[in-house]
């Protein structure tokens, strides 16, 4: 899986879940998120601003 800002692999743990977020725009379409890109914008509207 790929993060839709950066569009770097997501890493994952060893039982597949990925290490990240999801987050879900006004329409209810849900969107990835790795975990560097969630460390540097804190809060949901800034990680839909750079969608």
């Amino acid at each position: 899986m790929k993060c839709e800002i950066c569009g770097t692999k997501m890493a994952e743990t060893f039982l597949e879940k990925v290490i990240g977020t999801v987050v879900k725009d006004a329409k209810g379409k849900k969107h990835w998120v790795c975990a560097k890109c969630q460390s540097g914008l804190k809060n949901k509207d800034a990680l839909l601003a750079k969608l």
